[in-house]
């Protein structure tokens, strides 16, 4: 009977990863349209400026709306994959996702920036849904000891997606010879957003995705603490909130700080640029995943907070055209920040993952908070001393990461 075992265990057991496997291909594919969401979000802010001729600061409240939602959508969010799991989750979050890129035909048709900042709220409050579901589901489908590569890994498309974001916010938002061209265009964009993200979902409803909720019920009676006894989720939470705040307000400025500091430089080409930027995102999300084969992901965090705080400075200098280098290189070395940080937060969190997950995405308000207060300093001084709040945020990225790595 012995000798029976193994191979009456080896097809199920090959039907479990190969079940984990094509759920960890669909969830990338979540990742790539919520990164395509938010490369649009820094094109729209230099956009509205031009359009609707708001403020930096106004121009600011884009971010406060997208990332606000993030605050109050992820623990209901938690609470209803704690009863139902993570595919209801995701599923929700890419209706709610669809319904707000549908909302920009009327706000388009309005000119009315305050029924953007609706638009957005929606379908910021979609992303959050899938951010609080995939982040952490993408963590367990595997090996605890593979969870900071298996996140960064899907968090390498999300870098794709926010490069196609400015290469298309810029080839179509500032292109129109008149105001109604681009509104067109605008709301071209969204409407195939949304048909993209409900054929998403229509694959996703039709498709079974292990539930993991049994695995978190059994971890459960050998794990004693709260979700507050775990120091390490604690300082993850504080710290991925003060990143967030530094990753959303490095890339809301962009295009300012480019026009302002490179000669000649047009709103497209600096839209154009971001995209490069982004596509730097990217590059480093995927050869810092093959590098943490190689280097650990607390030892690799340090050293690139470290650079970035270094490069946050050369940029704060403004000086022509190499602080802009300096700002494109920023984007290489925030790509591991968010995965990694999220992964180490809620490792070994066993029944507290759902939950912990939700604090995690909850303090993307980081996010909302930064880009006001960037453009009220740019307002008052200059951009480019707006830079000094995310050099002090990747401070605190690298005095967490020292902390873990000490633990090891």
């Amino acid at each position: 009977m012995s000798l029976k075992h193994p191979n009456v265990a080896a097809p199920s057991f090959t039907r479990a990863v190969t079940s984990y496997r094509w759920a960890l291909i669909l969830v990338t594919c979540l990742f790539f349209l919520w990164g395509l969401s938010y490369g649009l979000l820094d094109v729209l802010n230099k956009h509205f400026q031009e359009t609707l001729h708001v403020s930096k600061a106004q121009s600011g409240l884009l971010q406060s709306a997208y990332f606000g939602a993030y605050f109050l959508i992820a623990l209901p969010a938690g609470l209803l994959m704690d009863k139902y799991g993570y595919k209801a989750g995701i599923l929700l979050g890419l209706c709610l996702y669809a319904c707000g890129a549908l909302l920009f035909m009327p706000a388009a048709a309005a000119q009315s920036f305050q029924f953007f900042l609706f638009a957005l709220f929606v379908i910021a409050c979609g992303l959050g849904c899938l951010e609080t579901a995939a982040n952490p589901y993408a963590t367990v489908l595997g090996e605890p000891a593979g969870a900071e590569r298996r996140l960064n890994l899907a968090q390498s498309f999300n870098g794709l997606g926010q490069f196609f974001g400015p290469l298309i916010g810029g080839a179509l938002f500032f292109s129109g010879a008149n105001s109604t061209d681009t509104t067109q265009s605008l709301q071209m964009t969204y409407l195939v957003i949304a048909a993209l993200v409900l054929l998403v979902a229509i694959l996703i409803a039709r498709t079974p995705l292990p539930d993991l909720r049994e695995q978190e019920v059994q971890a459960q009676q050998h794990d004693h603490k709260t979700l507050w006894q775990h120091r390490e989720f604690v300082t993850g939470v504080i710290t991925q909130f003060f990143y967030v705040g530094a990753q959303v307000g490095v890339g809301a400025f962009f295009i300012n700080y480019v026009t302002e500091h490179w000669a000649q430089m047009s709103s497209q080409q600096a839209a154009y640029l971001l995209s490069v930027a982004m596509l730097s995102f990217m590059f480093g999300r995927f050869f810092s995943t093959w590098l943490m084969g190689r280097v650990n992901a607390q030892r690799l965090l340090l050293i690139y907070a470290l650079i970035n705080v270094a490069l946050c400075a050369v940029v704060v200098l403004g000086f022509a055209g190499v602080s802009v280098v300096a700002l494109v290189a920023t984007f290489f070395f925030m790509s591991i920040m968010f995965p990694t940080l999220f992964a180490m937060g809620v490792k070994n969190l066993g029944p507290h993952t759902k939950r912990g997950s939700s604090f995690m995405i909850m303090a993307i308000v980081g996010g909302a908070l930064m880009p006001y207060v960037m453009g009220l300093v740019a307002d008052h001084t200059s951009t480019a001393v707006a830079y000094l709040l995310p050099m002090g945020c990747f401070v605190i990225v690298a005095a967490y990461a020292r902390a873990a790595l000490k633990k090891i």
